[in-house]
């Protein structure tokens, strides 16, 4: 009878990606997750394959290493080490001959792009075959991968699932932001940028997803793309850390501190007309965002195994290198500040303390503490729905929910921690009337209580300034000085207005920040007491609606985008509807008149099953600004 000869052999790659659950990842190259086996069908001429006469090697190759894994009939997978059984013979006395092999990954293996070829060792011959390639993930099923998550709705929330939400704004003032992380989608990554001047590249504001990101990245050889900030760069690094099979989320930590001396402690400057001061290098961040990724931490000893913070934004050096983390949650929770990899940077900028200081000709007039600021509320997206899900109680134990909520409500109102009791018993407070809306005018209230049984004089200093979120503000836009007089135990309101003329920017944003002050100071004492508010003025919001709610994989979907005109101009922009899964985006360019609703029906094919986004955004020239709205649609398979 003939001798063994190879044939064909086929790597089974839709169904070994369905078992995988890399499904999604490549239509052309086998993606599979290690600590797994995953099956070969080796087509043959000649006689029934016979392990006494022939052998068949396996040989998988990364880079400059390899090993080689002979075909057993005895035996099964294993965690340890490389392994090939063979699990079936079909002799075919018609046609070629089949043999199943079942190959195993360790579960510590390498993440790579593999190289597999076999040798045929028969008592004549001896031949090499090269079979293909394929990638190899991290294995979040696999109990002894290191990157092991138990519960099945966190892994399929923290690694398939490719839609997001990212928060943004103002503690009393959050903003939740679409983002499509396309981890499945087949097809230095990012420049940073905080200058305002976005010319040569696209505005941080305008990305919302991180495929045109990557794909751009790869069309121009791999440069930066022009441009990022803190939120995009999270996103992105998501993206990346779910694709290779690592549990991953996208963290906000509201009032965010900068230490940049590390004494956990962060100085802020006013004059004593209300005025931020640009002095020293510490700030508070309105939010950051970076993202935390689930593994296991031997080097750390016991107990700091889970959530480790990941800073792909990182702003300081560490080890002379721009880079942070990862940090382990537990260890920031527990104060081990001796943890690697920049712990006490990460415990900074969710504990530190402020100190604000009202200066007159460098010299300090009044100092005040707040030890809830900073870190005020920490969150995410809430597995398996599109809500804010409160992790602040992982990171802190000064707080628990009910202060944090109580916190949160204090800065709507302007007071907790942004009013300031002087010695004398005089009180301010910052109170906003409305969540800001672009379009609008911003209206506040100062409330002044005399708590002494004396009259007062007072001047009062109320200052407003624009400010980006990760610095201090720039110049001031509006102020308003004046005299107040007070009676013995008495409260005094006073309303202001600041129209939509004084703080529009010129730059597209898709939230601009504030920075109001007041200080209150008595005439006859000397002293001074401040209250300040940093908040957001939101944009105004797309609606979505989809005509059938019942939405089947490649078949075309109607979805509506709604938007009425607040301001008293006409406005225009470009509209772009895209969807995670969808062929490609659809975009058009519009203008609509002073309070006239839009009605944009927009056509849509999705080309992948299961929960889905569809997002919208529209970009106004005039006034500069981003709007944003997403739908969550469900796409059934057909």
């Amino acid at each position: 009878m003939d001798e063994f000869k190879l044939r064909s052999i086929d790597l089974q790659q839709v169904q070994n990606q369905i078992r995988h659950k890399t499904d999604g990842l490549s239509s052309s190259t086998l993606v599979l997750r290690r600590g797994q086996a995953f099956t070969v069908t080796i087509n043959y001429d000649g006689r029934p394959f016979d392990p006494l006469k022939e052998k068949l090697i396996f040989r998988i190759v990364l880079g400059p290493l390899s090993v080689e894994v002979p075909v057993s009939r005895l035996g099964h997978s294993s965690l340890t080490q490389w392994s090939a059984v063979l699990e079936r013979s079909i002799p075919d006395p018609t046609g070629p001959h089949g043999l199943w092999v079942s190959l195993s990954s360790p579960a510590s293996a390498s993440v790579g792009v593999y190289t597999l070829q076999m040798r045929v060792e028969t008592r004549l011959t001896v031949r090499t075959h090269l079979l293909g390639q394929f990638t190899l993930l991290c294995n979040p099923w696999c109990p002894a991968d290191s990157v092991f998550l138990q519960s099945e709705d966190l892994r399929t929330e923290y690694v398939r699932s490719d839609i997001g939400l990212l928060f943004k704004g103002s503690l009393g003032n959050i903003v939740s932001r679409p983002w499509s992380f396309d981890q499945n989608d087949d097809k230095g990554v990012l420049m940073g940028n905080w200058s305002n001047d976005y010319s040569g590249g696209v505005s941080p504001s305008k990305w919302s997803g991180s495929a045109d990101i990557l794909r751009k990245w790869a069309e121009t050889q791999f440069n930066p793309v022009k441009y990022g900030q803190c939120w995009v760069f999270a996103a992105v690094m998501c993206t990346v850390m779910r694709a290779l099979g690592i549990p991953t989320r996208v963290v906000t930590n509201f009032n965010s501190a900068h230490d940049t001396n590390r004494n956990i402690v962060i100085e802020e400057y006013y004059s004593e007309m209300g005025e931020k001061l640009p002095i020293g290098r510490d700030s508070i961040w309105n939010f950051h965002v970076w993202v935390e990724s689930w593994m296991k931490r031997p080097d750390l000893g016991r107990g700091y195994d889970g959530w480790q913070v990941l800073d792909p934004t990182p702003q300081e050096k560490s080890a002379e290198m721009f880079r942070c983390g990862p940090a382990a949650v537990k260890a920031i929770y527990h104060q081990k500040v001796d943890a690697q990899y920049d712990v006490p940077f990460i415990y900074a900028a969710v504990n530190a303390n402020v100190h604000t200081v009202i200066v007159r000709d460098g010299k300090v007039l009044t100092t005040s503490i707040d030890k809830n600021r900073v870190g005020a509320l920490i969150c995410t997206k809430h597995p398996g729905s599109m809500r804010m899900q409160d992790i602040t109680s992982e990171y802190k134990t000064e707080m628990d929910d009910s202060t944090v909520r109580a916190l949160s409500t204090d800065a709507r109102r302007g007071e907790g921690a942004t009013g300031r009791v002087a010695p004398q018993g005089l009180a301010v407070s910052l109170q906003l009337l409305k969540a800001p809306v672009v379009g609008e005018n911003i209206s506040f209230n100062v409330t002044i209580t005399n708590k002494v049984v004396v009259p007062k004089l007072l001047r009062k200093h109320v200052n407003a300034q624009n400010k980006e979120y990760n610095r201090n503000p720039t110049g001031t836009f509006w102020e308003a000085h004046d005299d107040v007089k007070i009676g013995p135990k008495e409260t005094v309101t006073i309303k202001h207005e600041i129209s939509f003329n004084d703080y529009m920017l010129t730059e597209a944003a898709e939230d601009s920040l504030v920075n109001l002050a007041v200080v209150i100071e008595d005439v006859k004492s000397q002293e001074r007491v401040l209250a300040s508010e940093e908040f957001n003025i939101r944009s105004p919001s797309l609606n979505i609606q989809v005509q059938n709610e019942y939405v089947v994989i490649n078949t075309q979907q109607v979805a509506t985008v709604t938007f009425t005109n607040p301001f008293s101009i006409a406005v225009s922009g470009e509209l772009t509807v895209a969807c995670s899964g969808l062929q490609e985006k659809v975009q058009t360019r519009l203008t609509i008149q002073p309070r006239e609703t839009m009605r944009m029906p927009i056509n849509f094919t999705p080309r992948m099953a299961g929960a889905k986004m569809l997002y919208a955004s529209l970009v106004l020239m005039n006034p500069p600004t981003v709007l944003h709205g997403f739908k969550t649609i469900n796409v059934q398979a057909s």
